[in-house]
């Protein structure tokens, strides 16, 4: 009877927040008129061909489309999404009503990781209109300035792509609002907005509600010497903070590339966006300087016909992390190995495609919440809202973030020791743990690790702490988490394919833990996301440890237990890396494929190096640039100054007050009632 009332007061709760228009029929027909096609019908050419409709394909769609003589088609393979639209908006549904294991998820999985407990680790990648900015745990956070220009640094002519080109592209895409006063006061929010852009598509904002306990984060990082940050957008990405989250303020809903770029688009005669369309492969006509993409294959289902759009200008492939290796494999781009093996013919071997792969891994430490924060979290008062109205608290989401250096997790002295240690292990490492037969790929893991190895003297994170308050698995709705995610890993891994199939799924083998140093960086890291739980002010908010427990205390109870508990924090890169062509690399600095004269890559499959932040925001940013880079090509349209304008250093050390005309409010704790039990349902992660 209880979990029957909990349910119906959940169920309750949304659906007042849900606006009654969600699944208006008139809404729906007037999405109908606009870009995206519904009725399967599309020209039989194209300017750009765009494989893949999420995050960075849908940025592309609008910015080339802007030129009224460009065509431009996206083949998206999963739904529109229109169906499941309270699902998407709603940001707090993306922990606890979430389309994860739907299909709205490609339902991804690893193989199994003989580091990682012989387990296969489940790999959510969003299957819609919007990709996994469509369900993701909306965090807004940057690299930092020196982990951008040391990617731009592994790459000829890469001034692209240093901090300052980058910077302005994120500054573009993002319309920045900040916090009321109520909500900075009780989440000792900081920020500097000089860093941030303020008329972009995407809204980047706080939520409206915020649970009390946020307001100790940063407080109980200083006490242990992480100490805050102005506003880490600003190039210095490390220390504790409130990161800012997708949110639209004016409606408490989610911000993601369908919402931001293409639904506020009038009807454009020269864009079409077709979902349920499978591109399962490019064909080729050859030429004197190369292969050149003409038309596009695609499908519907694995059974389902084969069609075919021309190609005029470009394939711009969109599909991720997963998705882009996949296509490039299937259409004879890639290790000539696996493209033999999978009976697929050749057309340019290229080694480094699927290779390089890095991710983000993190597990939690998890306590029970003390019994004065119990019970703030269990009021019984009971919140009602006007009809059509989003609900400010359904927008809370996690947000208290913080990234530890080498020297926060280790000490001055260990800190040193691990760097030389790890140092010499790159002849074995280089040897034994890269999966790949070619000389390419050895050399890009080469550059990869001593860029990786660099970060380790710097202040760049280390390990990623996040405060989770949306409830786990193992403490259910009276829990509180402190995750704890390793940032830059030695461990890469790969992805490839075994059929000439697009339809099946491919082969993720990240080979999480296989390098001895990422077992330590990520051990230390949960050693100090206990003792944040255990300093003050935040360890009033807790009480007794409900995983992994107090028994475990050695160095080997907790890489015993961790090798258990790690999991994706979804955020997988680096398989289309760009470097040179001599490294393992798959795209140049303009992002066109290596042996391909008019195909590019334009995700976050691209970066070569894991960057200590959540990849959304730099894949918005790589997405703008490479529309600069693309229309500066074809349509007379300069790389202009604000591609690459030098951003204003961050200037504020205390939180900045500003008014803001929107309405704000700290609500009856009821709703974090109902999110904390929620959480429990479902568990909690991060995505992007």
């Amino acid at each position: 009877m209880r979990s029957f009332v909990l349910t119906t007061v959940f169920l309750s709760a949304l659906a007042l927040a849900t606006p009654h228009d969600y699944y208006d029929p008139h809404v729906i027909n007037e999405l109908h008129k606009r870009n995206i096609i519904y009725d399967g019908q599309i020209a039989d050419t194209y300017d750009f061909v765009i494989a893949g409709g999420g995050t960075a394909g849908l940025v592309l769609a609008a910015r080339l489309s802007e030129d009224s003589n460009t065509t431009v088609l996206v083949l998206e393979a999963g739904d529109t999404g229109d169906a499941v639209k309270s699902s998407v908006d709603v940001p707090g549904n993306a922990y606890y009503s979430s389309l994860l294991g739907s299909s709205y998820d490609w339902n991804y999985k690893t193989v199994d990781q003989p580091h990682a407990g012989n387990r296969a680790i489940a790999w959510a990648r969003g299957k819609l209109l919007g990709g996994s900015s469509a369900v993701n745990g909306l965090y807004m956070v940057r690299p930092s300035k020196l982990e951008v220009d040391a990617w731009a640094g592994l790459v000829p002519s890469g001034d692209l792509w240093n901090w300052n080109g980058l910077f302005a592209n994120m500054v573009k895409s993002e319309n920045f609002t900040a916090p009321s006063a109520d909500i900075q006061a009780a989440g000792a929010i900081m920020y500097d907005a000089s860093v941030h852009g303020t008329s972009g598509p995407v809204h980047s904002s706080y939520p409206g509600y915020i649970v009390p306990v946020v307001g100790n984060w940063t407080a109980t990082l200083d006490s242990i010497g992480i100490t805050r940050t102005a506003d880490a957008s600003g190039g210095e990405g490390w220390g504790s903070f409130i990161a800012t989250s997708a949110i639209n303020p004016a409606n408490w809903t989610r911000s993601y590339s369908r919402s931001a770029y293409i639904d506020p688009l009038p009807p454009r005669s020269n864009l079409a966006i077709l979902a349920n369309s499978t591109v399962t492969r490019i064909l080729f006509t050859p030429g004197s300087s190369g292969l050149t993409a003409s038309q596009v294959e695609f499908a519907a289902t694995s059974a389902g016909p084969r069609r075919l759009v021309n190609v005029k200008k470009e394939v711009l492939i969109t599909g991720g992390a997963v998705g882009s290796p996949q296509i490039l494999l299937a259409s004879g781009v890639g290790p000539k190995d696996v493209l033999d093996a999978a009976g697929v013919t050749v057309n340019v071997e290229l080694p480094g495609v699927g290779q390089h792969l890095q991710d983000h891994i993190s597990t939690q430490v998890v306590f029970k919440a003390s019994v004065d924060t119990a019970a703030s979290l269990h009021d019984s008062q009971a919140t009602t809202l006007p009809n059509g109205q989003s609900s400010p608290f359904l927008s809370f989401i996690n947000s208290a973030t913080a990234y530890a250096n080498a020297t926060d997790l280790l000490g001055k002295d260990y800190a040193a020791t691990l760097t030389g240690q790890i140092a010499g292990s790159l002849p074995a490492s280089r040897d034994s743990l890269v999966p790949s037969q070619y000389e390419e790929v050895k050399l890009g893991y080469e550059a990869i690790f001593n860029t990786t190895l660099g970060f380790m003297s710097t202040q760049i994170g280390q390990v990623e702490l996040l405060l989770s308050l949306t409830g786990t698995a193992e403490g259910g709705d009276q829990s509180i988490a402190v995750q704890a995610a390793l940032q830059h890993p030695y461990s890469q891994g790969r992805i490839y394919i075994t059929s000439n199939n697009t339809f099946d799924m491919p082969v993720i083998d990240p080979q999480y833990l296989s390098h001895s140093a990422d077992i330590v960086n990520l051990r230390e890291g949960l050693k100090l996301a206990r003792k944040i739980a255990q300093t003050p002010p935040l360890s009033s908010a807790v009480t007794v440890e409900v995983s992994p427990g107090p028994n475990v205390q050695s160095d080997a109870d907790w890489e015993t237990w961790l090798a258990g508990a790690i999991g994706t924090e979804f955020h997988p890169s680096c398989t289309c890396a760009m470097l040179p062509q001599a490294m393992g690399g798959v795209v140049d600095a303009n992002l066109k494929v290596y042996g391909l004269t008019n195909v590019r890559v334009a995700d976050a499959s691209v970066f070569p190096i894991q960057f200590a932040a959540h990849l959304q925001a730099p894949t918005y940013g790589l997405a703008e640039q490479a529309a600069n880079i693309i229309r500066s090509q074809y349509n007379g349209v300069p790389l202009t100054p604000a591609a690459t304008a030098t951003p204003p250093s961050a200037t504020s050390s205390v939180p900045i007050q500003t008014d803001q005309s929107h309405s704000s409010s700290i609500l009856g704790a009821s709703a974090s009632w109902c999110l904390l039990f929620a959480g429990f349902v479902t568990g909690a992660f991060t995505l992007l």
